[in-house]
């Protein structure tokens, strides 16, 4: 199994992937997510595989979410795989640790809500971009959100797409330690020996239970992706992409029905 967008390593029971687009802040298009899928399936179903790491190459970024510059052009409703994608970190048995390593934004902060766990850089940034841009997340980014945060701190996150610090983070509960950057690989040794120590059937067992407890948000994002996919054909959600790229400041409200 080769990838391009990704980089697989398993050492000692530890399967990490890492996102290795750091030119464009680790964002992910639509071989990326494809990538992940694949990545998560083969480590989520390795006997030898414990505990499964995700991260993004270089200092920079952990993932900034979808690639606004090469368009949404594959499969799934909105041309992203992204449903599979999400389902994947959710669906294997193994728990999934988000190395935070720099800025998780948009879809970057969104898998950090959907991983197991989450360590974070002292330097990390996190936070919402969508309605920004003309986007949102309207499954488990929003709804998911809301039961690691809370209600009213997830629509803060949404509605004022703000960012922030790994501290800030942490104090909302949306990370599970903050180390100084240089010890954040040391860190993440540390969880993931940890977990290892355990019994591996005892720990698929918890994670069932406590994903059974949201399964519902997966048939929330399935209809939302759908009116997504009609919101993304409006001049409405095209002005936050086009106002991207030429780096200018939206103006939503001229289009908006």
């Amino acid at each position: 199994m080769t990838f391009e967008d990704i980089i697989y390593n398993e050492e000692r029971g530890v399967a990490t992937i890492t996102i290795n687009r750091p030119k464009v802040y680790n964002a992910f298009r639509a071989q990326t997510c494809e990538e992940l899928i694949q990545a998560f399936t083969k480590a989520g179903w390795n006997k030898d595989i414990g505990v499964v790491v995700l991260t993004g190459a270089g200092d920079k970024a952990f993932c900034t979410g979808g690639d606004q510059s090469e368009g949404y052009v594959g499969r799934g409703t909105i041309g992203l795989p992204v449903e599979e994608m999400q389902s994947a970190i959710r669906d294997i048995p193994k728990p999934v640790i988000a190395r935070v390593n720099g800025f998780a934004i948009g879809g970057g902060n969104v898998l950090v809500t959907l991983c197991d766990l989450a360590i974070a850089s002292d330097k990390a940034m996190l936070g919402q971009v969508g309605p920004k841009v003309g986007s949102v997340d309207p499954g488990f980014g929003t709804a998911l959100l809301a039961r690691v945060v809370g209600d009213k701190r997830a629509r803060e996150i949404w509605y004022l797409c703000r960012r922030y610090s790994a501290q800030e983070a942490l104090a909302m509960g949306l990370v599970n330690a903050v180390v100084p950057h240089e010890r954040l690989d040391d860190e993440v040794a540390k969880w993931c020996a940890e977990i290892m120590a355990m019994s591996p059937t005892a720990i698929a067992i918890a994670k069932r239970s406590f994903n059974a407890d949201s399964e519902n948000i997966r048939g929330i994002g399935a209809l939302g992706m759908q009116a997504l996919a009609l919101y993304y054909d409006t001049e409405e959600s095209r002005e936050g992409g086009s106002a991207f790229r030429e780096k200018r400041k939206p103006e939503f409200r001229k289009f908006a029905k």
